[in-house]
């Protein structure tokens, strides 16, 4: 089953408009990426809710503590990020974690970089495996962040979802590797 006929299933399509369409203000761009993996949605679920270890799969994640918090909602982490990239640290909330419905959501609160105000939802969805037990996780993972002054949209965004890209095909290669075992 591909993303496309995920749509047409009643629950992931609430969820999509519940959690995947934002209201954007004018000086804010958005987006949603969608990566298939080859694994079942419990081990993808199992390394992906670890708010407190974003490394196992984040490769721009150099380290992470979390500085308030035991992992659950309301818990704040604080990230330092690889060299190269224009930023160091970053200070992340998680604003919801619903392990029945698989949904994350993470705000950045601080730290030295551009992703102002920056709020990214993430949700996953099991596509059936035909009875085979393997199955296959979609995930979804939508953003908001402020435009930065003298930055357009359509680079804000571009940055924004060449990161998240990144993210999730290392959350892919880690988790397929590990269901082959």
């Amino acid at each position: 089953m591909l993303y496309k006929e995920l749509q047409g299933h009643p629950r992931t399509k609430a969820m999509t408009v519940q959690y995947h369409t934002p209201k954007l203000s004018s000086n804010q761009c958005g987006s949603t990426l969608v990566q298939t993996i080859d694994a079942p949605l419990p081990l993808v679920w199992s390394i992906l809710r670890r708010f407190d270890n974003p490394q196992a799969y984040k490769q721009f994640v150099k380290s992470c503590r979390l500085s308030a918090g035991n992992g659950g909602v309301g818990s704040i982490r604080e990230v330092v990020v690889v060299s190269g990239l224009p930023a160091a640290t970053s200070t992340e909330r998680l604003d919801e974690l619903d392990d029945e419905c698989h949904v994350m959501m993470i705000s950045i609160i601080g730290g030295d970089h551009r992703l102002v105000n920056y709020r990214s939802t993430t949700t996953l969805h099991e596509i059936s495996d035909g009875g085979n037990g393997s199955g296959k996780t979609v995930v979804l993972e939508s953003y908001v962040v402020d435009v930065p002054a003298g930055n357009s949209k359509e680079d804000t965004c571009c940055f924004a979802d060449m990161i998240i890209a990144c993210n999730l095909r290392s959350l892919a290669r880690l988790t397929e590797k590990m269901a082959k075992f």
